[in-house]
């Protein structure tokens, strides 16, 4: 008779283990314990039932050798053969079988004539892998392949067919290549040979299996071997006998049981036979809701009868069973943080929270840290997300973007990077060149581009420092120059520039980098790279990071040291045999917990089925056996998050069945509010909240402005609070890093074009002017360097506005007496606190042979409307007519203005148009220099502040210093236009 036993699901499945087996074995000899074996699913359950052994002989003791089945991961598997006698290949290591395969992708699709890179081949190598794990994990035939896509499917299918006979006609080849096997093979391959010595030699002490459900085939035979052995003993986690046998008949792979049900068929055991294995405190009350709630959908009639007997039984498994419905993540996380922190109040409690959502775990592992708990998930962090890790591909980034600004200080200003120097006067010198070389268009690309831009500004005492940070970084520049490439070259140009650049002027770069678990995971990841990229060919370097960056991603970084003695974040996986005085299970939505069923992109279900490939859904029934036995402890409070990304969620499946039984019976199900009310009261303001107001400073008169260009009083009567920030705090906006050449650059090559134009030409116009005015703007255009793809843009803009601009400008040349271009204009006037200076320089001061002067304004972009001039909150033309009646710009004299005129370059009816004011010139000129002396005597009180966004300007377009005056905080219409 096979010996399978099984424990509760609600019973500490460790300590349950740990007292049968001390109950079976002989306590009058002492070596009887180390003398059994015990096969674990994962290497946590291994260190568990350790502990567990510690805990309940309460001391040291001789233990059992405890082996681990090697679940945890499924690329994983860690029997050792050594110990077994087993004379297999080697694994083939996970980064090199990704390289091997990417190399196999590559020759595929360059014979197919295609153009993928090495990252996008190891990409596609990763789900192949995946794949092949998976076949060679469930013995699927891949013979079957020719027959997956008959001519009648669609022409993708036979694609795939093509592309999954890599795996059957040139892997195996490769394999036997690298003397080596892959991770699937070698594992079933172990456990078989295990299998076949315990059969043939059966082992006279006793050999137990415990917590398994046997997904793995090659598991399940063993399981079935160990169950037939002397002294053996199968274990199985949560099994339910007391389902009745029509809902049994009619498991689904969705169902908790259905696993439980495929391994004893592989066993050949009835339910009815399995033994409790020692006797535990079970919750059999919250195990029978569990199986009601998740019993198979055409057996849920039987809610009925559990309804006519008014469903007590049903209301004694929801003690100390509750729900928390959070509005959305951040109050979940800050609920199950708060859950988790009442459990210290009592001496030794214990708690975890179980999810399989990474990102609640690091939200709830920060929320603790509000109270200065430190707790890890045990799932730790990807590399990708620590400092060595970024650093790393940082620099691989900035080397495939041939250092252009924005990657290269995202590299120079990592913690890491140093170049031997002290972090702080490094990271000076960053600063320096973030902000005096690098704003503005970008330079041109390389190290030597970024030198020469440093060359070209007045910073030049960065020159030195910059080209010993060019040093560090040149071997990578080559390789990524280089026309052909091999990975490892790839890899020690990569790992030779990190180490140097993270050098400080007291420590070596490798003690930097390579410091701390983050640090050691890094170096092992550079390490199993480098050894797995023997002879692999790149071909270029523009591949290089992104493979980098993936392979950072995966791995992941778990503290050797930290755990909270008393608080856990675990996998549903790592807490099967654990046990604590309070289990939250976390991340309750569908698409999360459980996981939707994954789109396979290679089959479709009925390929998969003819290859013999169990369908996506048994993922589902194994994560439903992991709920059903994390639910079934004495104290659980499931959470989710009414709302995901703005989103409304769905409620997991199996909490909708819970609610729904409990409906139909009329129970209730403990709502558990207190929790996230406590959690959105932990950040709420007391009181009413108060409204910010407008900024209005008021600097003593003494450090107001005496002086401000025509253009600055468009903006002090807009904003007065930018005047405030600019000419009282001198604060100036910063150029965007690669900023592209814009309508800014583009209205100062047309100004200069007009000017150099007009000025060659003071009279009569050339019979070529259209053309000599075209060769005027390309050569400005040239030269700013303005990229050939903007040029391309521009010129025939500019050709279809000269014509329009030739004309305007003969009809005026008979008007005209004489032009002044670029003036420069000044005129002082008087205030309560002294004089102030207003100047400027205007386009362009026609005067008329009729007497008096027209002011020109060339406009690229959308000129003010006549209304906003004639009101003055457009002033600068007025002012500027203002200073010509003053007499007051240079070589000109005093001119009375006649004509206020825009010149628009890009109307809306004609390539250009002229816009004049409607109010006489004159007057207009002279209403605005009496405004301007008035603003000047209001400013000049110390009483008047310089508030943000004065009358109508409130919902003006966004300004440079608008965050500074917090102006989303108290403008009720944000960045709308103002009419």
């Amino acid at each position: 008779m096979a010996n399978v036993f099984t424990i509760p699901a609600g019973a500490p499945f460790a300590d349950t283990l740990v007292r049968g087996l001390l109950a079976r074995i002989d306590a009058r000899d002492p070596m009887a314990l180390s003398r059994a074996s015990i096969y674990l699913p994962t290497r946590r359950g291994a260190r568990t039932l350790s502990e567990s052994f510690a805990r309940v002989q309460g001391g040291a003791a001789l233990l059992p050798d405890i082996h681990a089945l090697g679940e945890l991961d499924e690329d994983e598997f860690l029997l050792d053969p050594s110990a077994e006698n087993l004379d297999l290949l080697p694994k083939v290591k996970p980064i090199r079988e990704r390289m091997l395969l990417a190399r196999l992708v590559l020759r595929w699709d360059r014979a197919r004539g295609g153009s993928l890179n090495f990252a996008q081949s190891a990409a596609l190598a990763r789900g192949l892998s995946s794949f092949f794990s998976e076949v060679e994990t469930q013995g699927a035939d891949l013979s079957k392949l020719q027959d997956l896509a008959p001519a009648a499917l669609a022409g993708h299918w036979a694609e795939v067919k093509e592309f999954l006979a890599i795996l059957r006609e040139w892997w195996p080849g490769v394999l036997a290549d690298e003397k080596a096997m892959s991770p699937a093979a070698h594992r079933n391959a172990s456990l078989a040979a295990l299998a076949r010595r315990f059969e043939s030699n059966p082992p006279q002490e006793p050999v137990i299996a415990a917590g398994s459900t046997g997904s793995i085939p090659a598991t399940a035979q063993l399981l079935r071997v160990i169950a037939q052995l002397p002294q053996g003993a199968v274990i199985l986690p949560g099994l339910d006998r007391e389902l009745d046998e029509k809902s049994w008949a009619e498991l689904d792979p969705g169902h908790p049981q259905f696993g439980m049900k495929q391994l004893l068929g592989v066993i050949g055991v009835a339910r009815s036979d399995v033994r409790d294995w020692h006797d535990a405190l079970a919750m059999r009350a919250r195990e029978m809701l569990l199986r009601e709630a998740l019993r198979p959908a055409p057996t849920t009639d039987a809610w009925r009868a559990l309804a006519e007997h008014g469903g007590g039984a049903i209301a004694a498994g929801l003690e100390g069973l509750s729900i928390v419905e959070a509005a959305h993540p951040g109050e979940e996380s800050a609920s199950i943080a708060l859950m988790l922190r009442e459990t210290l109040e009592t001496k030794d409690k214990t708690a975890a929270l179980v999810t399989p959502d990474r990102n609640l775990a690091r939200r709830v592992a920060a929320e603790l840290g509000r109270w200065n708990i430190s707790i890890d998930d045990s799932a730790g962090r990807p590399l990708s997300h620590t400092p060595p890790g970024t650093f790393l591909i940082l620099l691989a980034e900035a080397a495939e973007a041939e250092f252009a600004p924005v990657p290269l200080l995202a590299l120079l200003k990592h913690p890491l990077a140093a170049g031997r120097m002290s972090a702080g006067d490094f990271r000076a010198r960053v600063r320096e060149l973030d902000r005096f070389v690098l704003r503005g268009v970008r330079p041109d690309p390389g190290l030597n581009g970024i030198a020469n831009a440093i060359r070209q500004t007045d910073a030049k005492a960065l020159s030195a420092w910059f080209a010993r940070v060019a040093a560090f970084l040149k071997p990578l520049e080559e390789i990524a120059n280089a026309k052909a490439l091999a990975l490892n070259d790839a890899i020690a140009a990569h790992i030779e520039v990190a180490e140097g650049l993270s050098a400080t002027d007291e420590e070596p770069g490798p003690a930097r980098l390579y410091h701390g678990p983050a640090g050691e995971a890094a170096a092992d990841l550079i390490a199993e790279f480098s050894q797995s990229s023997t002879d692999i060919p790149l071909a270029d370097f523009k591949s290089y990071a992104a493979l980098f960056a993936s392979l950072a991603q995966e791995r992941a970084v778990r503290p050797a040291f930290g755990n909270h003695p008393r608080l856990s974040i675990l996998g549903p996986l790592e807490a099967r045999m654990q046990s604590f005085d309070l289990v939250v299970l976390g991340g309750l939505n569908e698409g999360t917990w459980p996981a939707a069923a994954p789109a396979d992109a290679w089959l479709s279900r009925p390929m998969r089925k003819t290859l013999g490939l169990e369908q996506p859904e048994r993922r589902i029934g194994l994560a439903a056996h992991d709920f059903a036995t994390l639910a079934a402890g004495p104290r659980v409070i499931l959470t989710r998050a009414l709302k995901e990304e703005g989103s409304p969620a769905v409620a997991s499946r199996w909490l909708q069945r819970i609610a729904q039984l409990c409906k139909g019976l009329g129970a209730r199900l403990d709502a558990h509010a207190p929790y996230a009310a406590y959690a959105a009261a932990l950040d709420a303001a007391e009181g009413p909240a108060k409204p910010v107001a407008r900024p209005a400073p008021r600097p003593p008169v003494s450090a107001r402005p005496r002086k401000l260009p025509v253009t600055d009083i468009e903006l002090w009567v807009r904003d007065p609070y930018a005047i405030y920030a600019k000419r009282i705090l001198d604060l100036k906006p910063l150029d965007a890093l690669d900023a592209e050449i814009g309508p800014l650059e583009r209205g100062s090559a047309i100004h200069k074009a007009l000017e150099n134009f007009v000025r060659a030409h003071p009279d009569a116009l050339p019979e070529n002017a259209e053309a000599e005015l075209i060769a005027q703007a390309e050569r400005i255009f040239r030269a700013q360097n303005t990229p050939a793809s903007v040029l391309a843009l521009w010129m025939p803009r500019f050709k279809r506005a000269a014509p329009a601009f030739l004309a305007i400008e003969r009809r005026r040349r008979a008007l005209i007496a004489r032009a002044h271009l670029e003036a420069r204009g000044t005129r002082t006037f008087a205030g309560p606190a002294g004089e102030f200076l207003l100047y400027g320089y205007a386009d362009r001061i026609d005067e008329l042979k009729s007497g008096g002067a027209a002011i020109v304004d060339y406009k690229t972009g959308k000129p003010p409307s006549i209304k906003q001039v004639e009101i003055l909150l457009a002033s600068q033309l007025p002012l500027e007519g203002a200073i010509l009646s003053a007499g007051g710009f240079e070589n000109i004299g005093a001119l009375e203005p006649k004509d206020l005129l825009y010149i628009h370059f890009a109307g809306k009816k004609s390539p250009v148009e002229e816009q004049h004011t409607k109010i006489d010139a004159e007057t207009l000129s002279r209403k605005a220099a009496e405004t301007l002396a008035q603003w000047i005597a209001r400013f000049d009180d110390e009483a008047t502040g310089y508030t943000a966004r004065d009358k109508i300007e409130r919902a003006r377009e966004h300004g440079d210093y608008d965050h500074l005056a917090r102006v989303r905080e108290w403008s009720l219409t944000g960045w709308e236009d103002s009419e």
